[in-house]
């Protein structure tokens, strides 16, 4: 949950690394630092600072020069937030600097061997342990000291490493965190992720767990952490630099929001099949027969990705009539569930690197199992590890608190459902009404979005809330979770999410006119058991917010949204609530890109 960045070639270092953590600073903004070397000057100069990149950046000298530096900006897990605290960690002798993201599980045992021989521990952190092992080894190349500390680590890592003995050069390792080339012009780059890349190269390389690389300015070579050569071809990204950029709004949240109109449209094309009433999904590598096969699909996801897991269960559930449900991919590894060979797996990740859903792939791989990945990021980790799956091109989103991904998740489900449906019993007709329903998704999207002075207005009256029930009955839950989560991540305020059904075995008891509740009601064949319940809460005297197809009498204030399909509703009716946590948040003063204590992509436990 950390942003890595490092350079290799002719040009001032710097401003390059600077640059590059400002784009990864949705991966960890609690300190930062940077190390710089050349090959025509001996030793390391470093510059650490607690605080936001622009922070570091103050502190760097004007004569800071050097052509080889790597770079960190931090979220913490060992050690608090402090100049100490950050990387890149330097050895007793300072010469070896080391950045890294990820957890060194057996830290304290290798920290207490280390501090027996006389080490002197500067930080709390762990990544200080790998810096003094291969600031120790006797071993004669820079690659060689990295292998012989890297035999000794448990745990995941990320990892690039400069040594002053050996300026020409830059070594980097992966095990469960990401870690990619990029090739230029007789220079190198290396980061923890793309956003860090696409400025100066759209040729990227990205290792695999138990794979290291040397950078050389016009060279770079991969193998494994045993020796093994590797043969790594580069690959083109698709996104471009101007991906990244905010395009005149005032935060990347807001520009994510509004572009799921067309992040929609992006997921839907060259996807759909009139002719058949079905979609084209050829990366799933899954052929008729096997799919009717599958008597179980089995969702794993964290997060606002697991919530998109809930929706895609529903869908397939209803549209494909296979049994199915979502669970926290962070439970599932760690229960020794029961892998059914007639069960479909489906990992959903945004990034595709998210850890606790990587390492569930990996265990269902070795159990046997077939495993679809749906991430939005072309050749990560997840992408690489499962059988097939799906991209579901949202493009890049920097925000922390993830929006158009998660839309475009949920539509990805559909055109799954759809395609295994129609594969087995659902009917052309259906087939085409769900199509129909799909393809009025991006206007309907727009509309919603239209809308925005109206819930800015709303946003203002519930900021004063201490806290908010969300709630939803079948359909409508998934829907309230993922809002419940939206506000509480971006606007700091306690939100929770139960089942409209529920509220009698418990949550009425909170129910008072300072507990607003937001109330999804579809216009399905639950809208008057929906309408139930907020005449329950109404009696209570507790204040409601609808988002619904119609303006609900008993609710205080109601956001209508149009009318889809009753399976692809849901798709719908959390983009509102967006805007609500965004409009709170910002009239909170909050700061909505970068939530306290929050990463974009979550590489650890």
């Amino acid at each position: 949950m950390c942003g890595i960045v490092g350079y290799i070639g002719k040009r001032d270092v710097a401003p390059l690394l600077l640059e590059g953590l400002q784009r990864l600073e949705y991966r960890g903004y609690d300190s930062a630092g940077i190390a710089v070397t050349t090959p025509k000057t001996a030793g390391l100069k470093m510059v650490k600072a607690k605080g936001r990149v622009r922070d570091l950046e103050a502190k760097v000298p004007a004569r800071f020069k050097g052509t080889t530096g790597i770079a960190h900006t931090r979220w913490a897990t060992h050690g608090a937030p402090s100049d100490v605290n950050a990387h890149p960690h330097l050895s007793a002798d300072s010469k070896v600097a080391v950045v890294h993201n990820g957890i060194i599980d057996n830290a304290s045992d290798l920290r207490k061997k280390l501090e027996a021989d006389g080490v002197e521990f500067l930080s709390e952190t762990d990544t200080e342990v790998l810096t003094h092992l291969i600031a120790r080894s006797q071993a004669e190349t820079l690659e060689e000291k990295v292998r012989q500390a890297l035999r000794v680590i448990e745990g995941t890592y990320g990892i690039a490493v400069l040594h002053a003995d050996f300026p020409d050069r830059i070594v980097v390792a992966r095990n469960g965190s990401p870690v990619v080339l990029g090739i230029g012009e007789k220079e190198m780059f290396v980061a923890s992720d793309i956003a860090a890349l696409v400025t100066h190269t759209r040729q990227i390389v990205t290792l695999d767990d138990g794979e290291m690389a040397t950078l050389k300015a016009d060279d770079f070579r991969t193998y494994t952490t045993e020796g093994t050569r590797t043969t790594s071809e580069p690959t083109t990204v698709e996104w471009e630099a101007a991906s990244y950029d905010m395009g005149g709004h005032d935060t990347y949240m807001h520009k994510e929001i509004f572009e799921q109109a067309d992040a929609v449209d992006r997921v839907l094309r060259g996807r759909i099949d009139d002719r058949f009433s079905t979609v084209h999904l050829g990366g799933l590598n899954l052929d008729a027969r096997e799919a009717r096969q599958i008597r179980r699909v089995k969702i794993l996801g964290c997060g606002t990705s697991y919530h998109a897991g809930m929706i895609g269960a529903q869908l397939i559930e209803e549209l494909a009539r296979i049994p199915a449900d979502a669970e926290p991919a962070s439970e599932f590894r760690y229960r020794n569930a029961v892998v059914d060979p007639d069960t479909l797996y489906i990992a959903v990740s945004q990034s595709g690197e998210t850890y606790d859903v990587l390492a569930a792939v990996q265990e269902l791989k070795r159990k046997g199992a077939r495993v679809l990945g749906v991430v939005n990021v072309v050749g990560s980790a997840i992408a690489r590890e499962a059988d097939g799956g799906m991209y579901v091109h949202a493009g890049p989103e920097v925000c922390v608190v993830s929006t158009k991904c998660f839309t475009n998740t949920t539509v990805a489900f559909a055109l799954l459902a759809l395609h295994l449906g129609r594969t087995r019993d659902l009917s052309v007709r259906d087939g085409k009404r769900i199509i129909e329903g799909l393809r009025k998704l991006p206007a309907q999207i727009s509309e919603i979005l239209d809308r925005e002075e109206e819930i800015k207005k709303l946003a203002a009256e519930y900021a004063e809330a201490r806290s908010m029930l969300f709630i939803g009955r079948v359909r409508g839950y998934p829907v309230a979770r993922e809002a419940s989560l939206k506000l509480k991540e971006v606007s700091y305020i306690h939100a929770e999410a139960y089942p409209a059904s529920e509220l009698k075995h418990g949550p009425l008891a909170l129910i008072e006119p300072a507990l607003p509740t937001v109330a999804i009601v579809p216009d399905d064949d639950l809208l008057e058991k929906n309408r139930a319940a907020l005449e329950e809460i109404k009696a209570r005297s507790g204040r409601i917010l609808a988002v619904a197809h119609q303006h609900q009498e008993k609710a205080d204030q109601t956001i209508v949204v149009p009318k889809n399909e009753d399976e692809l509703d849901p798709i719908l009716m959390g983009i509102p609530l967006q805007l609500l946590a965004y409009h709170t948040a910002l009239a909170l003063g909050r700061d909505i890109d970068k939530p306290r204590n929050l990463a974009k992509s979550v590489t650890v436990e």
